[in-house]
C-alpha cells in the first residue's frame, strides 16, 4: 500500500484549485479522499491538506469564495461532506457555519414536480444522477448532525424518487439523466431519458447509494435498499476481463468504447464498501487490479491516474451539443490524474487500508 499511500500524498500536496479558487465539487472530491484517508490512518497529514486547502476558501464567516447560491447548482454542495468532518473533527463553528451557507441553497433549490432537486438553474426541469451523489448524502449528513429528520428522510425519498424517473426497463439500469419537461434535444419523447449509458453516472449513483447507507439506519435506508442491491449486481456482470468498465458500460461491441477509469474505482469502491457494510450479497472484489491497470509511471518516476474521461453532459457545452449517444460519449477525451478519477481512488485506497 506504500506506492498508493506516496500517490495520494503526492496528489494532496501538489493539488492546484480546479477553478482557480473558486468553491467547486472537482476540488471536494479531493477533499473526500482526504477526509476518508483521516479516518482509515488516523494520520494527521490528511487532515492537515485538508485544512490547509479549505481554510483558503472559508472567510471567518463561513463564506465560501466564488460561490454563489443563486446559481443553484447541485455541484457546489458536494464539498460541504467535507465541511461537516471537519466541524466534526477539528470542533471549529466556522466550517459548521460555511455547511449552513450550502444548506440554505438547498432549503430554496427548485424541484421537479416530482420533488426532486434540478440539477442546475440552468438546467431546468432536469434531474441528473451526477446530482444524487453532489447534493444528497450532504444533506442526508447535515440532518443527522443537527438533529432534523425530516432532511434525513426528504434526501432518502427524493433519491428514490429520481432512482424511478430515471430507470430503464430495457436495461436494468439508469439514464444518465431524466428531463421531466421532455424539451432537451438530448431526451426521448415519451421517456425523457438519452438514449446511452454513460459509466460515470452509474458510478456517481452508485457511490452515493453506500456512502447513505452508512450514513443511515436499515429503516431510513430501506426505500434504497432493493434498488442498491440489483444495481451493484448489474454493475458487476459489465465489469471487462481487465477488471475495469467501458464508457458506454453496457455496449462491449461499439466502436471506439474504451475502458474508463474514474468510473472504474467509484464501482470497486460502491461494491466493496457495500459488502463491508452488510448491503446485498455481492462479494468484495480486488482493488488490486484496479490499482495495477490504471496507475501508470511517468518518465519522472512518479505515478499517474490514467484513462480519466476529462469531462462529459448534456446539452450545448461551449461550441458543441452533447446529445447522449453511444458515440458522443466515446467522443470524449481521457486525461491523467483529474480529481474526478483521483477522488474516487482515494476513498478506495482509505477503504482498502480498513480490510
Amino acid at each position: 500500500m506504500k506506492h498508493l499511500l506516496d500517490y495520494c500524498e503526492r496528489i494532496a500536496s501538489e493539488h492546484l484549485y480546479y477553478k482557480g479558487g473558486a468553491w467547486c465539487y472537482e476540488d471536494g472530491l479531493i477533499y473526500r479522499g482526504l477526509c476518508e484517508l483521516h479516518k482509515a490512518t488516523g494520520d494527521e497529514k490528511w487532515l492537515s491538506h485538508l485544512i490547509r486547502l479549505i481554510d483558503k476558501q472559508i472567510d471567518p464567516n463561513g463564506y465560501l469564495a466564488g460561490y454563489n447560491p443563486n446559481d443553484y447548482n447541485i455541484d457546489n454542495i458536494q464539498p460541504g461532506r467535507s465541511l461537516l468532518y471537519l466541524h466534526k473533527t477539528v470542533g471549529e463553528n466556522r466550517y459548521l457555519r460555511a455547511a449552513e451557507h450550502l444548506m440554505e441553497q438547498l432549503r430554496t433549490h427548485p424541484r421537479t414536480k416530482s420533488g426532486v432537486y434540478w440539477h442546475k438553474l440552468r438546467y431546468p426541469w432536469q434531474i441528473w444522477l451526477d446530482g444524487l451523489y453532489m447534493g444528497h448524502p450532504f444533506q442526508i449528513e447535515f440532518g443527522k448532525v443537527t438533529n432534523d429528520q425530516e432532511l434525513v428522510l426528504d434526501g432518502i425519498n427524493q433519491v428514490a424518487t429520481a432512482l424511478e424517473e430515471t430507470f430503464v426497463e430495457e436495461t436494468g439500469l439508469y439514464a444518465h439523466a431524466f428531463d421531466e419537461a421532455k424539451k432537451q434535444r438530448w431526451a426521448d419523447a415519451e421517456t425523457g431519458h438519452p438514449k446511452a449509458h454513460w459509466a460515470r453516472a452509474l458510478g456517481w449513483v452508485a457511490m452515493s447509494l453506500v456512502d447513505i447507507a452508512e450514513l443511515t439506519t436499515d429503516e431510513e435506508f430501506e426505500p434504497l435498499h432493493s434498488q442498491t442491491v440489483d444495481l451493484l449486481e448489474k454493475i458487476s456482470g459489465f465489469r471487462t476481463s481487465n477488471g475495469l468498465w467501458l464508457q458506454v458500460i453496457d455496449q462491449p461491441q461499439l466502436e471506439g468504447n474504451f475502458e474508463e477509469s474514474s468510473a472504474s474505482a467509484m464501482f470497486v469502491y460502491a461494491l466493496n464498501k457495500a459488502e463491508r457494510l452488510g448491503v446485498g450479497d455481492e462479494k468484495p472484489i480486488s482493488a488490486q487490479g484496479l490499482f495495477n491497470s490504471v496507475l501508470s509511471c511517468e518518465q519522472n518516476g512518479s505515478q499517474a491516474m490514467t484513462g480519466i474521461c476529462h469531462v462529459a453532459g448534456l446539452g450545448k457545452y461551449q461550441d458543441r451539443y452533447r446529445d447522449g449517444t453511444a458515440e458522443y460519449y466515446v467522443s470524449e477525451k481521457c486525461v491523467n490524474d483529474d480529481p474526478k478519477g483521483v477522488g474516487p481512488l482515494m476513498n478506495l485506497v482509505a477503504l482498502e487500508l480498513l480490510r
